[in-house]
Formats: C-alpha cells, structure tokens, sequence
C-alpha cells in the first residue's frame, strides 16, 4: 500500500531569521508515516525543482512535495512554481487552497468522490482543474474578491490584500484527525500599517468547514474575512444569546455552473462590522493581538451525499450554529 511521509517537527524561526534574503527553499525529512489511502484529511504543498527562474516564472523542472516552504521573491500569481499555486487541503467531503501569492484568497476544489485528490490536482496541466475530472473541478471563481475565508484589510471602503509582504513561510503537517496548513508573513504592510501575521488552517474528517485561527503582532483596524460575492442570494444570522453568527450565500454560482453554498461562522464579539463592496460581503474583527478563530466551508451540489438545496443549506448552517452557541467550537 502506497503511503506519503510527512513531518512532524515544529516550525521556530525568528523574526531576524525571515526577513533573511536567502531564497532557499526548505525541504524537511519527515519522521512519520501517513497512510493517504485510509486518510479522510490531507494537506499538501508541491513545488517545482531542477528548473530555474526567469525573472517571475519558472521554467522547466518536476514537482516535488515539501512540508514547509520559504515563498521565493520572484514568485507571484502564475509563476508555475506551486502546484495549484499554494498549499491545499481536504477532508473526504471538499477541498481548498489557499493562492501563496499576493491575492492571497482561498478557493473550493468540489469533490465527486471521498477520496483523497488533492495528489492528482494540476499534474496533467497548470489549468487542467478548471476542467471536470474524475475526481471533481475547482468550483470556485475568486476574482478579485477573498474567495472564502482568506484574510485582507479592510481600509477607505476597499480589501487590500498580501501586495508588500516582507517574507511568507508555509507549512504543511497531517495526522489522523486533522490536516492543517499554517502561513507566517512577516512584515505585511498595508496602508500606514506594518505587522506580522500567522494563519492557521484546520481540517477534520467527515467535515465540509476549515477552521481558520488568525493573530496579528498589532492592534490595527480592518483585519477583514469574507465571501466573494456573486449574484445569488446572501444571509446573515446571528443567535439570540449573541454569542455566534454565520454570513452564507447560496445560489448558482459554481463554476460549472451549478448550486454552491459558502459560509462563514464568526464569534460577535470578535467583530466590528458586518459590511460589503464591490467583490465580498465581509467580517471585519476589532483591532487584536489575541487568536481570533472562525469556520468556514463551501457546500457543492455535485458533492457525494451532499447538500442539494437551498432548505438543506439553511437547516445545515442551523444546525452548526447551535452547536456553536452550545459548545463555542465545531468538533
């Protein structure tokens, strides 16, 4: 039985280490053995080697799995370094990724299967996802807008995203009950503001959500989440002991196209302003150097024994809610 190895060692870097110019990538050994075959959560992050850079883009070279990455200076959107442009992750219900560059938003791999893809994703072509496959397409037109649940700054009406970013480092780590995806950027520079800021991505099996737990090194105003918005139908809902609160939109607006939920579950006192323009409806968080955690997940028509109305989505989301007023965490 085939089996993928990953590491289980911690990530220490100091702040004087990162803002370091080496572009080494970092590839580290792996101690643990993770069985991709029984797995119902995966997280992963491939790059190219053997080729070399010319100015922006990569030529040439095959990709290869790492576990943690310092993102090179050259790279950018359509690079062709990352496969599928950054790291990934999946449960046996849905799949994501997350564009290691500077639009930095999040988009939805719509599984047909339970298994495992995110290995076959953009090794027969840098597009070849937009396209159905056996396993499933990417769902999900992000624009210019966070896709769901990436992170921007909310500032003068507008989402400015990772444009001036001193240096950004990735890691990728599995175990039995989780996958998860973690990004330090140090040195974000929005506006008048320059912070450092790590991101922390979790999924578990059987679950179509990722928990998202953020902290800033700041106090600064406009730390935004959001969903992109697309010409469906949008809601809002918060519980009556005020303590959770979901954004969804549910319509037509796959890329297929075909019905997609999208959903964020936020904890109300941790935000400021529930608002939109012109690309996403959006959570902005009050000014924090604390952990801030928030779930949220995509829901796909095509989806195996997945959710296929709008009445189906509502009451899911209902459900979860509760779970949340009455636990503060989804399992």
């Amino acid at each position: 039985m085939k089996t993928l190895k990953f590491t289980a060692i911690l990530l220490f870097m100091s702040l004087m280490a990162c803002k370091n110019t080496d572009k080494k990538v970092e590839v580290v050994e792996s101690l643990t053995t993770y069985n991709i075959e029984t797995a119902k959560t995966y997280a992963e992050l491939s790059i190219k080697e053997g080729g070399h850079w010319e100015g922006r883009e990569y030529i040439d070279g095959t990709f290869k799995n790492i576990n943690e990455l310092k993102v090179p200076a050259e790279h950018t959107d359509h690079s062709w370094f990352i496969r599928y442009e950054g790291p990934g992750w999946e449960s046996n219900k849905v799949g994501y990724r997350l564009y290691l560059d500077w639009r930095n938003c999040i988009d939805i791999f719509g599984k047909v299967t339970d298994s495992i893809i995110l290995p076959k994703v953009g090794q027969d072509g840098f597009d070849s996802y937009h396209e159905k496959s056996d396993w499933g397409m990417d769902i999900l037109k992000a624009g210019k807008g966070l896709g769901i649940g990436a992170i921007g700054r909310y500032v003068n009406k507008e989402v400015l995203h990772f444009n001036n970013v001193d240096s950004t480092f990735a890691k990728v780590e599995n175990a039995i009950d989780k996958s998860t995806v973690s990004v330090n950027y140090f040195g974000w520079k929005t506006a008048e503001a320059k912070i450092d800021f790590n991101s922390v991505l979790t999924i578990t099996p059987d679950q179509l959500y990722t928990k998202h737990t953020i902290q800033a090194s700041k106090e600064i105003e406009g730390i935004c989440t959001g969903i992109v918005r697309h010409d469906v139908n949008y809601f809002s809902k918060e519980s009556t002991n005020k303590k959770w609160g979901f954004i969804a939109t549910y319509g037509v607006q796959s890329l297929v196209p075909d019905k997609l939920g999208m959903a964020i579950f936020y904890e109300i006192e941790t935000v400021s302003e529930v608002t939109e323009w012109e690309h996403d409806y959006l959570l902005v968080f009050k000014p924090s150097t604390k952990a801030i955690s928030f779930y949220f997940l995509g829901a796909w028509e095509q989806e195996k024994d997945g959710i296929k109305t709008e009445a189906e989505f509502l009451s899911y989301l209902d459900e979860k809610l509760n779970e949340l007023n009455n636990t503060n965490s989804l399992k």
